[in-house]
């Protein structure tokens, strides 16, 4: 009975946090058909579960489609059946497409960025072919304060993954419905849910910085345990008088 109690005090925290998400950044609107990018993390899986349930009860009304990308020189060994599975019991259909790059072309980007784009680009494509307006991927409150924190370390930039993304270049937009989801909460449904773990044999993934931001993260709530409200209030609280500005002349 307790277990139960937990599951369903979860379950609504999750919910709660997903809808004020799309609520307050306008995130879907009725017509939407959403290609949902389905690495096959816990991640994307609890995206795809929280759009089909939305999709079957809720307005606005929008349908969806889950796609997976596979980098064919990356050994990342990816369950398709599980996928296709998973994706189709939510009923939502399932797209697969492969794709590769050359980490030697441009040594003035990570690996990871290279990796990342490329899919990114593929998504755009099946997007188009399968008459989708916009892509929802699944990055969580964590991920945004995270990518923060990189880009003021390392770019010396005030910046982030913003929950919506128009990019006009490809007349597409991305959306991350999980933009005020807690990872920890994540975490938790993903054990709750058996979601199935995929094989990562990625050479690149040492070289990434995340790991360590999240380190820098997690220090941040030990200092101030409201420090990722305080980080996240911080982007839309900027004080420009208080700022240092450079002289026009």
């Amino acid at each position: 009975m307790e277990k139960n109690l937990e599951e369903i005090k979860l379950v609504r925290r999750i919910e709660k946090r997903f809808v004020k998400g799309i609520a307050t950044y306008g995130l879907l609107e009725d017509g939407d058909r959403i290609l949902v990018g389905l690495s096959g993390g816990k991640d994307s899986l609890a995206l795809l579960e929280l759009l089909a349930r939305r999709a079957k009860i809720y307005k606005p009304r929008f349908s969806l489609v889950a796609a997976h990308v596979s980098m064919k020189n990356i050994a990342y060994e990816s369950d398709l059946e599980y996928l296709r599975s998973f994706s189709e019991n939510a009923g939502v259909p399932f797209v697969h497409c492969e794709t590769s790059f050359d980490a030697s072309t441009d040594k003035r980007k990570s690996p990871c960025f290279l990796c990342s784009w490329n899919r990114r680009k593929m998504l755009f494509t099946i997007a188009k072919e399968q008459g989708c307006n916009k892509i929802a991927l699944g990055h969580h409150m964590d991920d945004i304060l995270e990518t923060l924190l990189m880009n003021m370390t390392f770019q010396g930039a005030f910046s982030t993954m913003p929950p919506r993304l128009v990019m006009r270049k490809f007349d597409m937009t991305i959306i991350r419905p999980m933009c005020l989801v807690h990872e920890a909460d994540l975490e938790s449904l993903a054990r709750l849910r058996n979601y199935r773990k995929q094989v990562k044999n990625c050479p690149y993934e040492r070289d990434s910085h995340r790991a360590e931001m999240k380190n820098v993260l997690q220090t941040l709530e030990q200092m101030n345990p409201e420090a990722r409200y305080s980080l996240w209030g911080s982007m839309g609280n900027i004080q420009h008088d208080l700022l240092p500005e450079e002289n026009e002349r």
